[in-house]
């Protein structure tokens, strides 16, 4: 069985928040989690409006294409 307890390293111990499910001896794998200042997966706020006067659609944007005209 394999069970997950959130905890601290702190001065060469391991405090665990909660307590363990066993008082037996059992062998443990304890990871380090490192903190970082912005999680990678949480992406930029977009800025509304950004890209104003940038993009243009031309008048003519439905008319049908010269090059499928034998198409057509």
């Amino acid at each position: 069985m394999l069970t997950a307890i959130k905890g601290t390293y702190q001065n060469g111990q391991v405090i665990l928040d909660e307590p363990a499910p066993t008082n037996k001896t059992v062998p443990v794998l304890v990871t380090f989690l490192e903190k970082e200042d912005q999680p990678s997966n949480i992406k930029p706020q977009r800025i509304i409006g950004s890209l104003q006067g940038k993009i243009s659609i031309p008048d003519d944007f439905n008319e049908p294409l010269d090059d499928l005209k034998e198409y057509m």
